[in-house]
């Protein structure tokens, strides 16, 4: 009998780490399979997680494919399951099933430079493909991060980005000023035109609010990035994540199946439908 694709499978919840506190909460969820799993995903991809009696959602993979102990996910709490996802404690048990969608063709960057730009949660999503290129960093040229969101508190990560400003260029942002914080105070593409990044032989990969992206691609094109130079991710709602139930489309694409990972090149000539 064939295995029941919709069927997920069990994962404990091994730690819990509490990114950004306020009205728009963030963790971290590392998880880790009961029984043995072939799971295996690629930087971009995305996994079902399921709470028992609550649903399930998609959300983005944030550790890299090189690490084999966990399974890592950074969630923002915005509705009923992301909500019971924060509700639970570590030792807990959710349902996972995927890995679902394509992946960023990091094996076709060797030799490149890497510009990663992200905007508050947007990160999460970008977070396993700067992770594989900073463990493989021979392989790649000069790796840089623009990272910003509202406020100082509301940054993810924010221990290991002060861990990667000793390997790699990092730029971070507030929208407004700050007492005590000397970070570019704008938005983010305001700090990516003042950095000012070289497109020479440079793959940029960029997600976070969708009108963040907009003037973030703006803004590369302004500084001679072409579409093919540009990567970001599309984040429709993903109900069933095998392009069945048609909630992820745009046009003929199912962002389930055909993203969410696209290069502006590709997604430009997409219905605007995003």
């Amino acid at each position: 009998m064939n295995e029941n694709i919709y069927l997920p499978k069990l994962a404990k919840i091994i730690k819990i780490k509490q990114e950004v506190s306020g009205s728009r909460p963030i963790k971290t969820f590392r998880t880790q399979f009961l029984e043995s799993s072939d799971f295996s995903h690629r930087s971009g991809q995305c996994a079902m997680l399921s709470v028992l009696g609550k649903g399930e959602a998609m959300i983005s993979i944030s550790s890299s494919p090189l690490e084999k102990d966990y399974l890592q996910f950074s969630i923002l709490k915005s509705g009923r399951v992301t909500t019971a996802l924060h509700e639970m404690e570590e030792g807990d048990i959710i349902g996972i099933r995927g890995p679902y969608g394509n992946h960023f063709p990091i094996e076709k960057w060797k030799g490149k430079n890497i510009l990663f730009i992200g905007g508050g949660i947007g990160l999460a999503p970008i977070w396993s493909v700067l992770q594989t290129a900073r463990a493989k960093k021979a392989d790649y040229g000069k790796l840089a991060l623009i990272y910003g969101a509202r406020t100082s508190n509301d940054w993810v990560f924010k221990e290991e980005l002060q861990e990667l400003k000793n390997e790699m260029d990092i730029h971070l942002s507030i929208d407004c000023e700050e007492e005590g914080c000397n970070e570019f105070v704008g938005f983010v593409p305001q700090n990516v035109a003042d950095k000012k990044p070289s497109p020479k032989n440079s793959i940029s990969i960029t997600c976070g609010p969708p009108i963040m992206i907009k003037f973030v691609i703006e803004a590369l094109q302004e500084l001679g990035f072409k579409d093919e130079q540009i990567y970001t991710t599309v984040e429709n709602k993903m109900k069933c994540g095998i392009g069945k139930c048609g909630r992820c489309n745009i046009g003929k694409h199912y962002v389930c199946k055909d993203g969410p990972v696209y290069s502006w090149a590709e997604l430009k000539t997409l219905p605007q439908e995003y």
